[in-house]
């Protein structure tokens, strides 16, 4: 399980530091990839501009990514993945506060695998955590890599 790795799309460090907790709380002790906007997760996951050097068969098992982020919005990072080949069925999960019901029907519209808002109650917030990992990391049977 521990190559599984978890890509966290997020731009407020205290919400980083909350899922962080969470998921070490829940032991899920998976490498977590921190980048902390729009443009920084393009360039992690199609190994460009600071990550040209990153092995590109290693993508995460998970994409967390929130929607309000600076540079490239979290909807349009969404976008750009679906429309290439190579992260095309990567599993990318919104975890935004974000209550706008357009912003989840525009998630889904635009290929998001899951839809979650970030509970205010911490507690809850740990229970989603958990439930996220044990879905993601364990039981979820991901499509076959292309060699």
């Amino acid at each position: 399980m521990s190559e599984k790795t978890i890509l966290l799309v997020e731009d407020n460090p205290d919400d980083e530091a909350l899922t962080l907790r969470a998921l070490k709380k829940n032991n899920i002790l998976n490498e977590v990839t921190v980048v902390r906007d729009g443009a920084e997760a393009l360039d992690y996951l199609f190994c460009q501009g600071a990550y040209a050097g990153r092995d590109a068969s290693r993508q995460p098992a998970v994409t967390l990514l929130d929607l309000k982020l600076p540079k490239v919005e979290g909807l349009e990072v969404l976008k750009r993945l679906r429309a290439d080949e190579r992260t095309r069925l990567l599993p990318v999960v919104i975890l935004t506060s974000s209550k706008e019901e357009q912003d989840l029907v525009n998630g889904y519209r635009l290929g998001a695998n899951s839809y979650i808002r970030k509970p205010v109650d911490f507690t809850k917030f740990m229970e989603a955590v958990r439930q996220l990992g044990l879905y993601w990391l364990v039981l979820n049977e991901p499509p076959p890599k292309k060699r």
